[in-house]
């Protein structure tokens, strides 16, 4: 049976961005991650030290978020290789990067990039 832990919609104002503007006044970006992991011990003992403690894979996310890049893609992956290499433990994982209101010449809600 597979066991995930997901955060999802991590909200952050950041400067990603193609253009020099958005790197200049930023935006909105959501992130979220699912990490595969095995915590059938936690699941019985209720100790945080059996499983990932949320609060750090929200602070790896953070500190990744702070660091400007040009594309999502690039922003996605640098997130994902800094959870699996905190986290040894994790088996697999998935990083969805959003930014909100891109600047694409018309009215668009968000785009997104997925890295698995």
């Amino acid at each position: 049976m597979k066991k995930q832990i997901t955060l999802e919609d991590m909200e952050f104002y950041a400067y990603h961005g193609y253009y020099a503007e958005e790197q200049k006044i930023g935006t909105t970006f959501l992130v979220s991650v699912t990490l595969d992991v095995d915590f059938s011990s936690a699941k019985i003992s209720d100790e945080l030290t059996d499983t990932l403690n949320y609060e750090l894979v929200y602070n790896i996310v953070k500190e990744e978020m702070k660091t400007a890049s040009k594309l999502l893609e690039h922003v996605a992956y640098r997130i994902r290789e800094a959870l699996t290499n905190h986290f040894p433990t994790v088996t697999g994982a998935s990083v969805t990067v959003t930014k909100l209101n891109p600047p694409l010449g018309g009215k668009v809600k968000s785009a997104s990039v997925t890295i698995g």
